[in-house]
């Protein structure tokens, strides 16, 4: 009994031992390439944390804000960001738990974003703002909108989530994935997993474009870097977002919502459209436009045809 006590400790010590070896080597090759660079910008010390974030160009303010995954950064918005600057001030930002923002172990919910862009446009722009938002940072873009519609003008809102898959609320399997996310080694490791070279490539490939020809070998490890980066602690946003608790219901917000809304979706996949048809069942007003032979990224894919399309809204 005892020899198979001893077996089993020696069997779990060395299995730990290769895990945070791998962790190890993640860690330290994840940044190698140097891919990601800090001194293009600045930080806004708020209260959870810094937050890295780009000023550059001069006219009415606009904010880009990337989608909200661990893989994400403002680097998302390099093409556009440098069409749109001829006309507009435009600031990029790193959301926490992203990028070169701080990841500091904590549940990230809807609200704290919406803390976040609301004190990020009072404190550093300083001025009514227009707001172009990806994916899942569409929802708190929203929820800012309704609590304080004096700070936002328009919202434009690129390829923005279904109605119906932000009501998932927490269940027990999804806080126990995220407590074990939250673990240093073995959260590391399957985060580790997770946020691998290949299947960064396979998001790329399925979700983000749909030309897989135009998909570079250093924006995919632009991704790979911003994921890693602060020794993989980006797991702490994926803990939370697996287990929903960045989802929050915008209906109500859509119902009363006074600013002027934009949705820029993909023609080419079936479930954009219904997506905008369900938007616009709760304000009439919204107004949309659709982009062919794009996917969920077209300021990667196609930043050219979605600036003449910004532009045109906002005139």
């Amino acid at each position: 009994m005892r020899k198979n006590i001893k077996h089993f400790l020696l069997l779990s010590a060395f299995t730990t031992g290769c895990i945070y070896g791998v962790n190890k080597f993640v860690d330290t090759t994840s940044g190698i390439k140097n891919t990601i660079t800090k001194s293009d910008g600045h930080y806004f010390n708020w209260r959870y944390g810094n937050i890295f974030y780009t000023k550059q160009g001069k006219g009415s303010p606009i904010l880009l804000i990337h989608d909200l995954h661990p893989s994400s950064s403002s680097n998302e918005w390099k093409f556009i960001a440098r069409l749109l600057k001829q006309n507009h001030t435009v600031y990029t930002i790193d959301l926490l738990g992203c990028g070169r923002s701080d990841k500091p172990n904590l549940t990230y919910t809807n609200y704290m974003y919406v803390q976040l862009l609301t004190d990020f446009i009072k404190k550093i722009i300083g001025l009514k703002t227009d707001v172009i938002a990806t994916g899942h940072s569409c929802t708190f873009t929203l929820m800012a909108a309704t609590m304080d519609y004096s700070i936002l003008r328009s919202l434009f809102f690129i390829s923005p989530p279904s109605l119906h898959s932000l009501q998932a609320c927490p269940t027990k399997q999804d806080q126990l994935i995220k407590r074990i996310l939250y673990t240093p080694i073995i959260g590391t490791f399957f985060y580790n997993i997770q946020m691998s070279e290949a299947n960064i490539s396979e998001t790329f490939e399925q979700e983000y474009y749909r030309k897989k020809n135009l998909i570079s070998c250093k924006l995919k490890d632009i991704y790979y870097e911003s994921a890693h980066a602060c020794h993989s602690k980006g797991r702490y946003l994926l803990g939370s977002i697996t287990a929903n608790y960045t989802n929050t219901n915008i209906i109500p917000a859509l119902k009363k919502v006074e600013n002027t809304i934009f949705l820029i979706g993909s023609c080419d996949t079936q479930e954009y459209p219904d997506i905008m048809d369900s938007y616009r069942e709760y304000d009439e007003t919204i107004e949309t436009a659709v982009m062919s032979n794009i996917n969920k990224l077209p300021q990667l894919e196609d930043p050219n045809k979605l600036y003449e399309i910004i532009c045109m809204l906002l005139e």
